[in-house]
Parts: C-alpha cells; structure tokens; sequence
C-alpha cells in the first residue's frame, strides 16, 4: 500500500528566484555540500535553458537510521533523487538502496502574497511484507523534515546574494 505525501514549504523570495535556485548548479553543489549528508554529490546534470535535469545522491549513516529500517538496509542508507524541472515545476523520483520501493512526486513554486510556496505532492511505495508501511512512513517523514532544511537554505542562499 502507498502512502501520498504532501508538503509545503514557504519562502520569502519570489517563485522565480526559488525556480531560479532550484535549477541552478552552483546552488545545487552547495545545498548538498551544507546539508547533503553523508557522501552527497551531483551525479549529474543538465540543463537546455527552457528544461533542467539532475540527480543527486544524498547519505544518512546507519547509526541515524530506526533499527528496523537499518535491518533492512544493512548499512547507511543511500538516496538517489533525479529531478527535472521546467517553466517552475518539476517531477522528482526518489530511490533508496536495498528497498524494493520509490517516491514519485511533483514540485510547483507559486507566488505567495510577498514571497512564494513549493509544493511536492507525491506518493511513497515500498513493498516490503510487514515493514513497507513503517519505511513508507519513514520516508515521508524524512522526505518533509529535508524539505525544510532545504527551504532554510535556500532562503538563506538567495538572501546572501541579494
């Protein structure tokens, strides 16, 4: 059974700065490397001007990964995320090592009154018997806790360069 996510997050700056950030390589590289965890790089990346790709891989080390989950995982868990962004939205795909599941979900920035809001909608599917809801839960509980951390530092990014 999967479990749909939503999350919103809010921002001072405008949607097209926070779109501006979200496809730009530089702000990629220093997102991952202030809060990409453990051995986060840009795996790839793309970008044609109208249409922006890349995947990142992102590291939470055992130790900070429930007992359950670590048992499923056997060791750190890894996330590959690959977004593709246009015209202010963008599809995400998420993968974690050793799980026979994903995230699947979608991304807009709107302006909101002064600022703007981001929105993931998705779902959360692991099929695994008995421990597939509590690593669904995991996820989507992570998934909103790194979506706010993420938004801290872009707001913090596009502050410090005015």
């Amino acid at each position: 059974m999967a479990r749909r996510i939503e999350h919103h997050t809010t921002s001072p700056h405008s949607a097209e700065k926070v779109y501006g950030a979200m496809v730009d390589e530089t702000y990629l590289r220093d997102r991952l490397a202030a809060i990409g965890g453990k051995d986060a790089q840009l795996v790839t990346y793309s970008s044609t001007g109208e249409k922006t790709s890349y995947q990142l891989k992102q590291g939470v080390p055992a130790e900070h990964v429930p007992s359950a989950v670590k048992a499923a995982l056997g060791g750190d868990l890894v996330i590959q995320r690959t977004e593709t962004w246009a015209a202010g939205a963008g599809t995400v795909e998420v993968a974690v090592n050793g799980v026979p599941g994903r995230l699947d979900g979608s991304f807009t920035v709107l302006d909101n009154g002064s600022g703007s809001k981001l929105t993931l909608s998705g779902e959360v599917k692991v099929s695994i018997p008995f421990l597939g809801g509590k690593i669904e839960k995991l996820i989507a509980e992570q998934v909103a806790v790194l979506l706010d951390k993420e938004n801290e530092f872009t707001s913090q990014w596009l502050a410090n360069r005015g």
